[in-house]
């Protein structure tokens, strides 16, 4: 920074440098000076100087107050707050007086009290007593806009940060500001619930108690909660969060801004999802398959003997399936168990695990200065890493060019030829990969199910020269939240004597993600015993002979590695109803002569040097650092088979995707269910008319003698030939799929 980009001011007498540029409220923020403000809030785009609580004195300006979130630092400018300037301190009590006219004095039974900047501002500026001779307004109270928020408009007071959030940064446009003036209120475009995959942001961004949470409505006070920093789980992105939680119980998940990873934005699986930890069918001891559907509960030492008989009688023919879901600490706990213990060398993972992408590496927020992002692949980028989509919005307001290239892209391509796209735009016959090559700050993005993603994108990477240019980058958005790493955490833990795996001999399962893939419960179908780590029990009581309890990320210390490559600290916000998976592991260990530490500290220490470069537990902290590129030999991928060709009036490819707001967790979740998928199916406008299917109608879509009935979707950006539908619906339908009117 040169000196002729820095501008001198002073601000309460106090000299003050600052870049040309910076807002006069950031500028006071550096200097250690408090302006204070309801509306402000830089993440939402440009101020709007609607609450007037910043109001100082300007010289030269004008001879009234200006709203200093409206200004940037100039040369010279003299600023006087409230704490030098009567005039400022005037109109300061004045705004406060004025916002609580018809606010409501329920601090005591608020959810915001305590935690209140409004409450807060009142103290220190506000009048002592009040003027108000007259009833307050009220309204019905309070107003369900979705089953997670609810609203208390009386509390408002018209910040609009939150329908800025809905218009500029969700860009949802579901959030409004209703009538003009004073008769002004919060709503719900045409009054519809507000579904959205990003509107639980609004109860933080609401600097009152006007937006609450429904589930921890009158759950706690400030004084009665901790916040323990930790990971979320439910994706790959790896949002940094505060869960709260009250007498050793969940009560609520808060934003914990990472500005590289997350921006301080979350989702609602996310926010709303943690009260599956309470779920009716939760595992909390061993059960025991005992008849059709029927389980009995076994001590820890039952349990243990059970499993240790199991995996001896299938002399080294145990498979082990991993879901994605665990800490790299369990995965490697597991992984040395099942090779060094149980004599296997057979896995099955969720996904591929490349490395290859170590060396585009970038962070996320790197999308937001791009000149150019090119996405690949069928699904939407929101259903596999939400937070993602909201950098890609970020950055096309800013004026980023967004290409999506595939079935349901602004670019449209046939389902399936995501990977025959990634070597055209290699080609240097290819314009839009020509202008991949040049740009100085370009990004490519996978979003896509299997086919080897990674390996796609990071050739393609490598073809445009984005290693020598540190502004270019690649990402591949997996499935799961830390897929990668349980893969890496398996070829770390050793070998075992068992190459060859003809016939199961066990097949242990982890994770109900794992518990819940028809590819899994085949593999279960034909193995002579399953046992499982699960948090419930419903979904394995018709095919599960031992069940082991589970924990969520919630309940866990260890690492998660997110799309970025960043390894992450998880922190055990509350404690199990069973013991830690790490503790009874390294118990049979021991009757296998293995030996493994029941703590997640030790095992970190044994693998570091093999997975995190010998990077030890506690220099995560609380907000990791992105590790740098490494150089790697990038593959050659395969050529992926070309879809099969589909005519109007013929078979359907069919698309399956799994929905964001889907899986385990949500499922337990009452409040997401109205976010959760409708039994439908996706067809083009094309495919539509041609079988003469109107929206709404029931169809039966067919597939290798099964059949579902589904209810017809109209979607004008799909491609002509595909047929779309969330796994949950499709069943086993896969391949080329019928689809006619009932």
């Amino acid at each position: 920074m040169t000196a002729s980009e820095l501008v001198n001011l002073t601000i309460d007498g106090i000299p003050v440098q600052a870049p040309k540029g910076t807002g006069l409220v950031e500028a006071a923020a550096a200097a250690g000076i408090e302006i204070p403000v309801f509306c402000y809030e830089p993440r939402l785009g440009p101020p709007v100087g609607a609450c007037r609580m910043c109001l100082c004195e300007v010289k030269p300006g004008p001879p009234k107050p200006q709203a200093a979130c409206t200004l940037t630092v100039a040369e010279g400018m003299e600023v006087s707050t409230a704490l030098t300037s009567p005039l400022a301190m005037d109109a300061q009590n004045s705004t406060l007086e004025f916002l609580l006219l018809n606010h409501p004095l329920d601090c005591p039974v608020c959810d915001k009290g305590g935690e209140c900047p409004l409450q807060d501002l009142t103290f220190r500026f506000g009048p002592g007593v009040t003027r108000m001779a007259f009833d307050k307004r009220t309204y019905e109270k309070p107003i369900p806009i979705s089953p997670t928020i609810a609203l208390d408009r009386e509390r408002c007071i018209l910040c609009y940060r939150c329908t800025r959030f809905s218009e500029s940064v969700a860009e949802d446009g579901q959030l409004i500001a209703r009538n003009r003036g004073a008769q002004s209120t919060i709503a719900t475009f045409e009054d519809e619930p507000y579904r959205a995959a990003f509107s639980g942001n609004v109860i933080e961004l609401c600097p009152v108690g006007a937006l609450t949470s429904v589930q921890y409505r009158f759950e706690a006070r400030p004084w009665e909660i901790q916040n323990v920093p930790t990971v979320c789980g439910h994706c790959p992105v790896g949002c940094n969060v505060l869960a709260t939680t009250r007498e050793g119980k969940a009560k609520r998940i808060l934003s914990r801004n990472h500005p590289e990873v997350d921006g301080g934005w979350l989702c609602d699986k996310g926010r709303f999802a943690y009260t599956h930890l309470y779920a009716h069918d939760r595992v909390v001891d061993p059960l025991r398959k005992i008849g059709v559907r029927r389980f009995d509960e076994l001590s820890w030492d039952e349990a243990l003997d059970e499993l240790e008989r199991l995996a001896r009688a299938a002399d080294g023919r145990v498979l082990l399936a991993l879901s994605g879901s665990e800490t790299v600490e369990q995965a490697y706990a597991l992984s040395k168990l099942v090779r060094q213990g149980f004599g296997s060398n057979a896995a099955v993972f969720p996904e591929e695990a490349s490395s290859a992408l170590d060396a585009f590496r970038l962070p996320l927020s790197a999308i937001h200065d791009a000149q150019l992002v090119v996405v690949l692949g069928d699904e939407p980028v929101v259903e596999r890493a939400p937070v993602v989509d909201l950098w890609l919005k970020a950055a096309a307001r800013r004026g980023t060019e967004i290409v999506t290239v595939g079935a349901l892209g602004s670019v449209q391509r046939p389902a399936g030829t995501a990977a025959q796209t990634a070597r055209e735009l290699g080609d240097e016959s290819s314009e839009l990969g020509r202008r991949l090559a040049e740009a100085d700050r370009a990004i490519l993005i996978w979003s896509g199910p299997g086919g080897h993603g990674g390996v796609h994108v990071a050739e393609l990477a490598g073809r445009l020269g984005f290693a020598a240019k540190p502004g270019c980058g690649a990402f591949y958005l997996p499935a799961t939240p830390n897929g990668r790493a349980v893969a890496e955490a398996w070829a770390a833990a050793g070998k075992g004597d068992q190459t060859r795996l003809d016939h199961v001999g066990l097949l242990l399962v982890s994770g109900e993600e794992a518990a819940e893939s028809p590819r899994i419960r085949e593999l279960g179908a034909r193995a002579d015993a399953v046992a499982a780590i699960s948090m419930f029990a419903d979904p394995l009581r018709a095919w599960v002979d031992l069940v082991l309890p589970g924990t969520s990320y919630l309940e866990r210390d260890g690492t998660f590695v997110n799309l970025e490559g960043r390894p992450q600290r998880l922190r055990r916000a509350v404690i199990p109803p069973a013991p830690d998976e790490l503790a009874w592991i390294a118990k049979l260990a021991e009757r296998f002569d293995v030996e493994l530490a029941p703590y997640a500290t030790a095992v970190h220490a044994e693998l570091s040097p093999l997975l995190f470069e010998g990077a030890p537990f506690g220099a995560l902290g609380e907000r990791a650092e992105l590790p740098p590129r490494h150089p790697v030999a990038l593959p050659i991928a395969a050529p992926a088979p070309a879809p099969a060709a589909t005519e109007h009036g013929g078979p359907l490819r069919l698309l399956r995707y799994r929905p964001l707001f889907s899986g385990p967790a949500v499922e337990r979740v009452p409040e997401l269910a109205f976010q959760r998928p409708a039994p439908e199916i996706e067809l083009s406008t094309d495919d539509a008319r041609v079988r003469g299917i109107s929206p709404g109608d029931t169809v039966r879509v067919s597939s290798n003698g099964t059949s579902v009935e589904l209810r017809a979707r109209i979607e004008h950006d799909l491609v002509a030939g595909v047929a779309r539908a969330a796994e949950e619906f499709a069943g086993a339908l896969a391949g080329a799929v019928e689809v006619s009117r009932t």
